[in-house]
């Protein structure tokens, strides 16, 4: 800030006002800058700036006009100016305006100018919103790796795209949709762009291709390995079966409760409707309704683990040996073996089924979940349990050692191998997977570059993440320019 010279400080109800003046020095002309300390006049310049104790602070500066002293200058007089102080025609110091640009950044309109308000500065929430749009972002040239996503500006109608830095994360545009021809332009403005991750976008690999042919194409591995574990869901569906349960009454239970749902269902009855005739909870009847058959309802139950998990598998050996084996003598022989819990626990244990060596089977997801895990993520009873569906099933088998091999390819960036197993995978009876090949050979230059470069779509996917936060801040009420500002500023 300038120096300037305080004449006096004093308190008007919630507000400071200081009275100042600008020191009797040489100023420069703003159209000849020839100096000149005549003066012709005084002007009084009230200035609000940063709050102090919650009170507002008001600056009542005084300042010159001064006669030009050069005879060829067109301009007679003109105004002394404060640049450490305030703009011209401002009013409000440098200092505030950063603050309530600030604010503006984080909170926008109405949020920011509360806060403010708490803090001792009367601004409007549009007074806010002016400030943050005047603001200027950053004018830095386009990286060489770029990386693009589009975010809903209203979800299944509109849409924009982001573009960042895939190294330095750095927020570089946001485009106000996500057509080709878009981001197509914006790539011709731009030829330094070499490398542009992206998903498996059709209109976004257009784009690339049209605005800028140089630049390699880089697939994002996330989105491979959720499409592999689409095709690994529908092979799961085709070929995991649904043994008998052991519980027929509660099985005979979901049926007739899965049936009733249904028949309300197809005479139009809606599902509040249904609960009330049925008088049963609302959850529960959706439960029903979402599920297409029965079966569909019937999952394993989920269990704490226990002291006697342990010794599950000598009580199974046991009870297959001697299926008629009292439960005293089974509490006998794990206490033997270390167990130090109740004979009601091994009672209650015994009952719920949990030591019987059939189970009822996961559902698909479930079982997609443990194909798709490391093995060793997984608990001992997944594990095992995962281990007896893929011995019985040879397709499940052949599609877990694929799944695996795939994974390789992901973590040990082995692009190069690519070709060699969609070879295998052709060879194999997995439809699922023929269907997946396909879509990676439609793709497989920025397939390959994905599994091998180190770039990828992660950093975007947690951009967009920021960017739901400033859409929920906002309400949706806010246009695209200022949600573009706030973007490239926060």
């Amino acid at each position: 800030m300038s120096l300037l010279l305080i004449d006096e400080v004093r308190q008007e109800g919630m507000t400071v006002v200081v009275r100042a003046r600008t020191p009797s020095v040489a100023v420069a002309c703003p159209q000849c800058s020839r100096p000149s300390r005549r003066v012709h006049g005084y002007h009084v310049r009230r200035l609000a700036d940063l709050p102090a104790a919650g009170r507002g602070v008001v600056v009542e500066l005084r300042v010159r006009r001064l006669l030009c002293q050069s005879g060829d200058c067109g301009r007679r007089t003109f105004r002394e100016q404060v640049p450490g102080l305030a703009q011209r025609w401002a009013r409000r110091t440098r200092q505030l305006t950063a603050l309530i640009a600030d604010l503006a950044v984080t909170l926008a309109g109405r949020a920011g100018a509360a806060v403010l308000a708490r803090l001792g500065v009367a601004v409007s929430r549009t007074t806010v919103l002016r400030v943050l749009m005047g603001l200027p972002t950053a004018s830095e040239p386009a990286p060489t790796v770029l990386s693009v996503d589009d975010f809903a500006l209203r979800r299944g109608r509109r849409y924009a795209t982001l573009l960042i830095d895939a190294v330095t994360h750095r927020r570089v545009d946001v485009l106000p949709d996500r057509k080709a021809a878009t981001l197509a332009a914006w790539l011709r403005e731009h030829p330094q762009v070499r490398v542009v991750c992206r998903d498996g976008s059709a209109a976004y690999a257009e784009a690339i291709r049209d605005g800028a042919p140089q630049a390699v194409q880089v697939s994002d591995r996330w989105h491979l390995w959720a499409n592999l574990g689409k095709a690994v869901e529908k092979t799961v569906v085709a070929h995991s079966g649904r043994p008998a349960s052991p519980d027929p009454e509660l099985d005979e239970r979901t049926r007739t409760r899965h049936a009733a749902v249904h028949a309300l269902l197809n005479d139009g009855v809606g599902l509040l409707e249904c609960a009330r005739r049925l008088g049963w909870a609302l959850n529960t009847v959706k439960r029903y309704a979402r599920a297409a058959t029965a079966d569909d309802l019937r999952r394993p139950a989920k269990y704490r683990r226990t002291l006697v998990d342990p010794y599950r598998d000598h009580l199974r050996r046991r009870r297959g040996d001697e299926p008629g084996i009292a439960v005293t003598r089974l509490l006998a022989e794990i206490r033997e073996l270390g167990y130090t819990g109740s004979a009601n626990l091994l009672v209650r244990y015994l009952n719920q089924g949990r030591a019987d060596a059939e189970r009822i089977p996961p559902s698909p997801r479930r079982l997609v979940g443990w194909l798709m895990s490391r093995p060793d993520n997984l608990v001992d009873e997944h594990r095992s349990h995962l281990d007896d569906l893929l011995a019985v099933c040879p397709h499940l088998t052949t599609l877990n050692q694929r799944i695996h091999e795939f994974a390789g390819l992901l973590t040990h960036r082995r692009g190069q191998d690519l070709d060699t197993w969609m070879t295998t995978v052709d060879n194999d009876d997995l439809p699922a997977l023929h269907a997946f090949i396909h879509g990676l050979r439609m793709d497989l230059p920025a397939v390959v570059a994905g599994l091998t470069l180190p770039y990828s779509n992660g950093p975007i996917e947690g951009a967009n993440t920021k960017v739901k936060l400033l859409k929920r801040q906002m309400y949706g009420r806010a246009e695209f320019p200022l949600l573009r500002q706030r973007i490239l500023l926060a």
